[in-house]
């Protein structure tokens, strides 16, 4: 990854400390973090760190070539260490762009404390798959003992049970977004998992608590797991109770990734591209097709649904059949999204339970992965169906004695003129199609 002149040595920067740090932060950040992101990036947070309190006395920013003398790094690296501590939820940047040049502003957030960390589901799992169970389970007994155990049952009485205070219709709206400590990731459509718990009479908020759905969502990114894939680890980690077993599901989770990718470790490994590229792509989508595709990409097939219904909730009757259709034939949801499309376009609009079930499982024999892979595929099929359909035409008899290559000849021009007026028609068809379904979207999204 080219990270060169993506920040220039005489562009200057604030620090800023969000909360305060926990007591044995600095244990955290050598024994817990710093298997995870490196040493670069835990020195780096430590002299922001300190930085800060400089800062607080002085009227100008910091240049980053002050930095790079602290560090003894290159700028690229730098970069490279700042990414990582963004990553991991230790850090947020913001940018300003003045008429001489960028300033940025640096947001420590504050570090886990040992207690903490271990309770975080994505980051202990992560440290343990880094530094494996032997030295994990060392540092989990050493950080994770209490004291408190040996003074018997905790009957300490909570907030809520002595007092009583505005009732909830009172409460203040907030409207600035509370600050959240750990790794930041997109939000998941829980839509699917709910109606596949309903349908087997489990109560969905028994499972799916708030706790639950970070750790699911939180699991769901570490490795690397589809929808129907968690709901696989969700189902067998189930108690009699109807209880999500939470060791139980991370094992299963874990379980899933290694069936699925073999023999690939769980470690943190920088991506080869940032989404920013991506964004550039999806925003320099040259065709309407393209522009498609990339919708169908990064949308849920519930998301789909409702933009095609001009915005209208999608009916639960349709949500419960993409959900089993995508669980029982593992379609990834780029590819449901296209198959959806597809199904519509096929039956004027209309969601038809046994054709959708009969195009997924040939769809899924054909293992598509992407949505540009099944919109190809899709194509293709279209195409030898429209070809086998073609009439075989007669041969006419005629008292006429004509040379058998004339007729060969002429009969080749009619059909290459037929196919070539086909083929434009069906381009133009498909062209209104994108065009249709590209309106919704834009008008959806207004």
């Amino acid at each position: 990854m080219n990270r060169i002149g993506k920040i220039l040595p005489i562009e200057g920067y604030w620090v800023e400390l969000q909360g305060t740090l926990p007591m044995d932060y600095a244990k955290s950040l050598t024994h817990l973090y710093q298997p995870l992101i490196g040493m670069a990036a835990i020195i780096l947070y430590q002299t922001l760190l300190h930085e800060q309190e400089i800062q607080a006395e002085k009227q100008i920013p910091q240049t980053h070539h002050t930095l790079m003398n602290y560090l003894n790094l290159p700028l690229d690296e730098i970069y490279a260490a700042r990414l990582r501590l963004e990553g991991i939820g230790l850090l947020k940047t913001y940018e300003i762009n003045s008429q001489e040049n960028r300033v940025y502003t640096y947001v420590l957030m504050p570090v886990f404390s040992p207690a903490q960390f271990f309770k975080d589901p994505m980051l202990s799992q992560l440290l343990y798959h880094h530094i494996g169970i032997e030295k994990y389970d060392v540092l989990e007994k050493h950080y994770s003992s209490n004291s408190s155990d040996t003074y018997g049952k905790n009957i300490t009485a909570s907030f809520q049970d002595v007092f009583q205070t505005v009732t909830p219709d009172s409460l203040p709206k907030m409207n600035q977004e509370q600050p959240k400590q750990g790794v930041n990731m997109e939000s998941v459509d829980f839509t699917p998992i709910e109606q596949s718990l309903k349908q087997r009479m489990i109560p969905v908020k028994k499972v799916l608590t708030t706790y639950n759905c970070k750790m699911i969502t939180q699991m769901m990114f570490l490795y690397e797991l589809e929808t129907y894939e968690i709901e696989k680890a969700i189902l067998w980690a189930l108690t009699e109770e109807n209880r999500l077993h939470v060791d139980e599901f991370k094992a299963a989770c874990y379980d899933l990734f290694q069936s699925k990718y073999k023999e690939n470790h769980i470690r943190l490994v920088e991506k080869a591209t940032t989404t920013e590229p991506q964004k550039k792509n999806q925003l320099t989508a040259n065709t309407k097709e393209e522009q498609l595709i990339n919708h169908l990409e990064t949308i849920s097939p519930k998301q789909l649904l409702e933009d095609l219904s001009s915005g209208h909730h999608a009916s639960e009757q349709d949500l419960r059949l993409v959900g089993d259709i995508m669980t029982s034939q593992g379609l990834p949801a780029p590819v449901m999204n296209v198959l959806i499309h597809y199904v519509l376009l096929q039956t004027n609009m209309k969601l038809s339970k046994n054709y959708l079930a009969k195009i997924a499982s040939h769809w899924s024999r054909a293992n598509l992965k992407t949505a540009k892979e099944a919109m190809a595929f899709a194509k293709k099929e279209v195409t030898s169906y429209k070809t086998a359909k073609k009439p075989v035409a007669r041969n006419r008899q005629t008292k006429e004695v004509v040379p058998e290559w004339f007729k060969q000849q002429k009969k080749q021009q009619k059909q290459e003129v037929a196919a070539t007026q086909e083929d434009k028609e069906d381009e133009l068809q498909e062209q209104k199609e994108i065009e249709m379904l590209l309106k919704q979207y834009s008008n959806h999204n207004k």
